[in-house]
């Protein structure tokens, strides 16, 4: 039974190791095609960065100390609680950029031609510092009390000196996890997405169907076909999200609720794992669905690890531009082929045809005499 949890044990930390790894490199590359790439540097793709930055804690923080904490180590309890809080922040603000992200494009497709001017880059990085500031207030909570340090020190699982065996469970309260974390700051927004995103498929697709938005006016189509896909891809992230950390959540609601069931440890590692390996998916579904940052990948990828000379980026500003104002009764027909505009005649030949009617006359007298 040991070597089948040593077992167990040993896997658990390989799987973790590949996914910090995989998280760490891909989110980077995402950072990387934003910064070099001008046409991926809108409001959105700076919600998508932020999104990146709280992954990349994630591989490079998060799970070292998962593995840690794994081993079963005796450290005090605010060191053990600092750790499990750091979680708590990096995913609140994934929600939080997830949300920033869904209201974005909420924005884009609702109200394209004043989108510009109401979203601008000094709000979108307002957005990014508050949703960062909420993600500390929320995941650092237990900090504050709201922790298991007295049920410790009442059950005799802690020593005087605050020394504990580092685990999640040991040092976060379930009744925070559950009716704080779960029920006011994860649910309610995944709802909310979920709302939103049905919103902006809704919208587009009343557009694109639209019989005013006829074949002489292709730019608006363009516009929401380009919105659609994207719409697809975020909502994508969205899913998988909710994929990998439901499960977790609703184990913690099990334990709170029903105690005296037992979780087997396989069942935890692997909701630990998907929570985890989310952070890896967001740079694949880019790359897979998002043609921008696919060719971005492809030139990073080309120029500095197989180190081909490349082209550079190009630089132009994004292609996606703001919705154009439709005004189909009152716009002005283009000319049409057979109604040419005159143009201006050389003076000889105005000349010619003033005289040509006196030459006719002339004529027509003369005739007259010689009839006579």
């Amino acid at each position: 039974m040991a070597g089948a949890l040593f077992s167990v044990d040993s896997v658990y930390i390989g799987m973790e190791v590949v996914i910090a790894v995989a998280s760490v490199i891909g989110n980077v590359m995402v950072v990387w095609a934003v910064k070099i790439n001008k046409s991926l540097r809108d409001t959105t793709f700076c919600f998508i960065v932020s999104l990146a930055l709280a992954d990349i804690a994630v591989g490079a923080l998060v799970i070292p100390l998962a593995i840690t904490i794994n081993i079963g180590l005796q450290t005090h309890f605010y060191s053990c609680l600092l750790v499990a809080c750091t979680v708590l922040v990096l995913t609140q603000s994934s929600i939080l950029a997830l949300l920033a992200i869904a209201i974005d494009r909420y924005l884009r497709v609702k109200i394209p031609t004043r989108y510009k001017r109401v979203v601008t880059p000094r709000r979108a990085a307002l957005a990014v510092v508050i949703c960062w500031t909420v993600a500390f207030i929320v995941g650092l909570t237990p900090m504050l009390g709201w922790n298991n340090l007295k049920r410790c020190q009442e059950n005799g699982s802690i020593s005087s000196d605050l020394i504990i065996t580092c685990k999640f469970e040991n040092v976060i309260s379930m009744d925070y996890m559950v009716y704080f974390n779960f029920f006011g700051w994860v649910l309610p927004p995944l709802l909310l997405m979920l709302f939103i995103y049905a919103e902006i498929f809704y919208m587009i697709h009343k557009q694109l169907n639209n019989k005013k938005l006829n074949t002489s006016h292709a730019d608006p189509n363009r516009y929401y076909d380009k919105e659609l896909n994207l719409a697809k891809s975020l909502a994508l992230v969205l899913f998988l999200f909710a994929v990998s950390w439901l499960p977790l959540h609703i184990i913690n609601c099990i334990t709170l609720f029903c105690p005296e069931r037992n979780k087997p440890k396989v069942v935890l590692y692997i909701a630990i794992l998907l929570t985890h390996g989310n952070s890896a998916v967001n740079p694949i579904v880019y790359a897979f669905r998002i043609k921008k940052f696919r060719s971005a990948f492809q030139k990073i990828w080309q120029q500095y690890f197989c180190c081909k000379d490349t082209s550079a980026l190009e630089t132009q500003a994004s292609d996606r531009k703001e919705m154009p104002t439709l005004d189909l009764q009152h716009a002005t027909p283009p000319l049409s082929p057979q109604t040419d505009i005159p143009k201006p005649q050389p003076l000889s030949e105005q000349n010619q045809k003033a005289e040509s009617p006196q030459k006719h006359k002339g004529q027509s007298s003369l005739l007259g005499q010689n009839a006579a």
